[in-house]
């Protein structure tokens, strides 16, 4: 039997909510799934006012606001939302040259941002620490992650199969981390791409091959295997047996 750590919740132990706000259609849904995946609820607006509206009935823990909006910009939708609630995290997406931007979100009480164009883990990173000071989570919260006689510790990296540890690289360790976070789940390369190396990476599926390579050289060897080449489709990682 699997298990994965819990995603962060909500003190009544329910899902963490996302808004992710922009314009740009292919954005928002890339950033929408690598927000899903780690197990949090995502709304999504494009303007101004629908960000507003969906605000007020959402309640999200969290919001990526984009700087430039059609309706009226991201340091508006920010007043308009403290206004709701005082509190509410925000993290800005602004363009890579606009200091003024940058400087101006944070004056007017944004909690960080992040510079276009930008990695899909760097933003999930920073919501996640964001959630982490502003949620109170749910006490069954854990820095575990359990796949069948697997664990990772994703607090103190320490890897340990059947009771053996496992030294593994940093790259390694993220590579194993994103497989244990879906179990039983087949994720493609372009998948682990952008979760481990970021989307602009340039398209190079090799590395992911590579990598997976010494994972099992180390997870698997003299073992039952855990870590499975699905043809066409991806890798998947399961409890052996």
């Amino acid at each position: 039997m699997s298990t994965a750590a819990p995603a962060l919740k909500r003190p009544d132990g329910s899902n963490v909510r996302v808004l992710v706000v922009d314009d740009e259609s292919n954005l928002t849904e890339l950033l929408s799934m690598a927000l899903r995946y780690e197990g949090w609820d995502i709304k999504t607006a494009a303007t101004g006012n629908s960000a507003v509206k969906t605000a007020k009935e959402f309640k999200p823990d969290a919001v990526v606001l984009d700087m430039m909006l059609p309706d009226f910009d991201g340091l508006e939708v920010l007043r308009r939302m403290r206004d709701e609630d005082p509190t509410l995290p925000v993290l800005f997406l602004t363009a890579r040259d606009a200091v003024e931007d940058r400087v101006a979100g944070l004056t007017a009480g944004g909690d960080d941002y992040v510079t276009k164009p930008f990695s899909l883990e760097e933003v999930v990173a920073r919501v996640r620490a964001l959630l982490r000071r502003s949620v109170q989570l749910a006490e069954e919260e854990t820095s575990l992650l359990a796949v069948g006689d697997l664990t990772l510790d994703e607090d103190s990296h320490e890897v340990m199969r059947a009771g053996t540890e496992i030294n593994l690289t940093a790259t390694e360790f993220e590579l194993l981390r994103f497989l244990m976070r879906n179990p039983k789940r087949v994720l493609s390369k372009a998948q682990i791409l952008d979760r481990v190396w970021h989307y602009d990476f340039g398209g190079q599926a090799n590395v992911v091959e590579l990598y997976i390579s010494y994972l099992r050289k180390k997870i698997d060897a003299g073992r039952e295997p855990m870590i499975h080449t699905m043809r066409g489709a991806g890798y998947v990682l399961k409890p052996a047996g």
